[in-house]
């Protein structure tokens, strides 16, 4: 059964999203998510700056990111934080209300990365250009406020993906993160697990619309047998930082999270696996409708302080 506190937002949801026309393209479909975004955005902490802008050079062209600094001041934690969106659409501004309040809640900075998006720039572009954010991050960490020693990287779907990929792609490196925060992932193009079977019709996202979604990220069919495309595929899963894994119960790519999970445990990568009970895909995009999806968020918060040998900071609601 889907959490109740998570049925109004759905509606919500479909309601602003039959704005878009059947033939709109990936275009279309971005200016509609941004406007989404700013009709449903939250007040910003008060104790979170997010006026910050930087441009990043980066192999795949000049990349923006947002910063989200807990008001504390001093050298912070760090998470490079990827925003979902099927690789298509989205932005930090679409994801304020997730960023801002893990800065808030886990008294950090958060870097978070307007990559580039398909089908303009397919695979691999926006994984150099988070593969660079991350390295640019690490060089500039004094400047930034962060401790160079606590950064970590996350992302919630496609951004998710990206996350997963990056950790893989800096494994050994003075660049590696120190944790992965891996929120509701697709880590393999692959349609035959029981989730996708359970939740074919979403909510929120349906399976018949991946074959297409994937074409625009991955136009080269060989692409999406590329491990850095799909991380579960990667012949080797060790050495790699302790991963969070969250997955909803009521969404088609909750077996990839698991499937990747596992391939990590069976590597020696610590996990920690959050089922996500009564919680559908994009669940995040709910903490101000629905007390579970805000209960979650704290779970990963106090992750996060656990990885950074920090006490959880208790958040009584979802503000």
């Amino acid at each position: 059964m889907i959490d109740p506190g998570l049925l109004p937002f759905i509606d919500i949801w479909n309601q602003k999203w039959a704005r878009a026309a059947p033939d709109a393209t990936p275009g279309d479909r971005r200016e509609l998510a941004e406007a989404i975004g700013r009709e449903m955005r939250m007040p910003t902490p008060p104790d979170v700056d997010a006026e910050a802008v930087h441009w990043v050079d980066t192999p795949a062209s000049r990349v923006r990111l947002r910063v989200f600094r807990h008001r504390d001041g001093g050298a912070q934690p760090g998470l490079v934080y990827m925003h979902g969106g099927s690789w298509i659409q989205g932005s930090p501004e679409t994801h304020w209300d997730i960023t801002a309040r893990i800065a808030s809640w886990n008294r950090q900075t958060v870097l978070s990365v307007d990559y580039a998006k398909s089908p303009e720039h397919p695979f691999p572009a926006a994984l150099e250009q988070c593969t660079a954010v991350l390295g640019w991050t690490f060089e500039n960490a004094r400047a930034l406020g962060v401790d160079p020693g606590r950064i970590a990287i996350g992302g919630d779907s496609a951004g998710g993906n990206l996350a997963a990929a990056v950790t893989l792609k800096m494994r050994g490196s003075d660049r590696q993160p120190h944790a992965q925060l891996l929120i509701y992932p697709p880590t393999a193009f692959v349609r035959n697990r029981p989730s996708y079977l359970e939740n074919a019709d979403g909510p929120i996202i349906r399976v018949a619309d991946m074959p297409s979604i994937d074409a625009m990220y991955c136009p080269d069919p060989n692409d999406l047998r590329h491990p850095l495309a799909a991380p579960l595929l990667a012949t080797d899963h060790s050495r790699l930082p302790p991963a969070f894994i969250a997955v909803a119960e009521h969404d088609p790519l909750r077996d990839d999270g698991i499937a990747y999970a596992d391939a990590l445990r069976r590597a020696g990568v610590p996990v920690d696996l959050d089922p996500g009970t009564g919680l559908i895909h994009g669940y995040l995009r709910a903490i101000g409708h629905c007390d579970a999806c805000g209960a979650a968020l704290e779970r990963m918060c106090a992750w996060l302080a656990r990885q950074e040998g920090r006490r959880a900071i208790p958040v009584r609601k979802a503000s």
